[in-house]
């Protein structure tokens, strides 16, 4: 009989490099909490700096936009493959813990788009299930197709752009959205919304959430956001399945290559990737030939630069001073989805008009700020919870309704 994994048994790095991605997606998703280029908060905000926001953004998809949540996908494979690794050594070949794993993440999951539409659990979830069936396949294959699939959204891009029938699924669920806010909420314009959300009670806001899981998804799709993720992941099984990290002093020089195609080829990429993000003129949307361009470099910079990150990251973890300060951040990774779900009510009570209403006039350098007070602030309370439990909240429940028992909670002490 399968048991979970004990504390001592994980790997502290996939914790710190978990810490170090939920801090990037979180500075990433507060420019959708913020809505701070949507002209809805006050001119005069002293949170606002036309100027220093515009440079910031510019950076953010420079270097933050889409390289963070890749790196959660290449950890999410990596656990995967782990978890299979483990169940064989227990001479369990059945995927049925894992199914019963992902059920529970995908009903989490649609509980947590009812908070945030940004959500990426629910995804995660999904595509766990697919990856499953990609798990049959050798290394060697499994990294031929996730180059393929993270340049297919390319290659999908330019049919589009000839062959509009195409993109019928995404049509379909912004129409969805369309047709739920109507309902739900009486918004059918970009005015109306405006209406809507300034004196929107938490109820309303929680409606106008569920006719935003289908814009989500519309988008997702829109972007080819799936194919994107899976490549990413069948990257992280084949790492998970060859212990290539435990084995990384026989690996540096692949390391290196990593390191180098991401300079070289991924730093470039996605500079001119934040040029075209940064227009705003809905070439992308629009089919337009600016759009194609952006989607190029978004498959050549994204993925290239994200691997850089993982790279340089187990390097560095390599040298002892380095490995303790990095470290600190294993605590937070540890509690990866409760800290994932308090930055949804972190930036829901700040922004919304339900709350402080502070939507509109935060800014991204001070809603930078603001997030890395909050990771300082989830560093200590995830460093100080663990002393005391063995799971954040939200994992123990994860797990308990996993394993189909409530698992030990407290942490055991015992009087020297």
């Amino acid at each position: 009989m399968l048991t979970p994994i004990k504390t001592n048994e994980r790997e502290i790095f996939m914790d710190v490099l978990r810490g170090f991605a939920i801090l990037g997606i979180f500075i990433a998703n507060l420019n959708g909490f913020s809505f701070w280029n949507n002209g809805s908060g006050a001119k005069d905000s002293i949170f606002l700096l036309p100027d220093a926001d515009q440079k910031m953004i510019f950076v953010h998809h420079w270097l933050i936009e889409g390289k963070f949540y890749s790196i959660f996908s290449f950890l999410f494979g990596w656990g995967i493959a782990l978890q299979l690794k483990r169940s064989q050594i227990n001479g369990v070949q059945s995927y049925s813990l894992l199914l019963r794993r992902l059920s529970v993440m995908l009903l989490l999951g649609a509980l947590h788009l009812l908070i945030w539409i940004g959500d990426i659990i629910f995804l995660y979830a999904m595509m766990g299930f697919v990856l499953l069936f990609f798990t049959r396949f050798s290394n060697k294959v499994l990294l031929i197709l996730a180059t393929c699939f993270v340049l297919l959204p390319i290659l999908f891009y330019g049919l589009k752009m000839n062959f509009k029938i195409l993109n019928a699924p995404a049509m379909l669920l912004y129409q969805a959205g369309d047709w739920a806010d109507n309902k739900l909420t009486g918004v059918n314009s970009e005015e109306t919304f405006k209406a809507f959300i300034k004196n929107a009670g938490w109820w309303d806001i929680l409606k106008s959430n569920i006719s935003g899981f289908f814009f989500r998804y519309a988008d997702l799709f829109f972007q080819s956001r799936i194919v994107k993720v899976l490549g990413l992941m069948f990257i992280g099984i084949v790492v998970g399945r060859t212990d290539f990290y435990r084995n990384i002093k026989q690996h540096k020089k692949i390391i290196r290559y990593i390191i180098a195609a991401g300079l070289i080829i991924g730093l470039p990429a996605n500079f001119i990737l934040a040029s075209y993000m940064q227009s705003h003129d809905g070439s992308y949307y629009n089919f337009k030939m600016d759009g194609f361009y952006r989607t190029i470099a978004y498959a050549l910079g994204v993925a290239p630069l994200a691997l850089a990150y993982v790279a340089c990251m187990m390097l560095v973890f390599q040298k002892k001073t380095a490995a303790k300060i990095l470290s600190l951040l294993a605590p937070v990774g540890k509690m990866a989805f409760t800290n994932y779900i308090m930055h949804s009510l972190i930036g829901n009570f700040i922004f919304l008009p339900a709350g402080l209403g502070y939507m509109g006039s935060v800014g991204p350098v001070y809603y930078t700020i603001l997030a890395l007070n909050v990771f300082l602030f989830q560093i200590v309370f995830s460093t100080y919870w663990l002393r005391y439990f063995n799971y954040g909240p939200l994992e123990w429940i994860w797990r308990s309704a996993t394993y189909g028992k409530w698992q030990a909670f407290n942490k055991i002490t015992t009087n020297n």
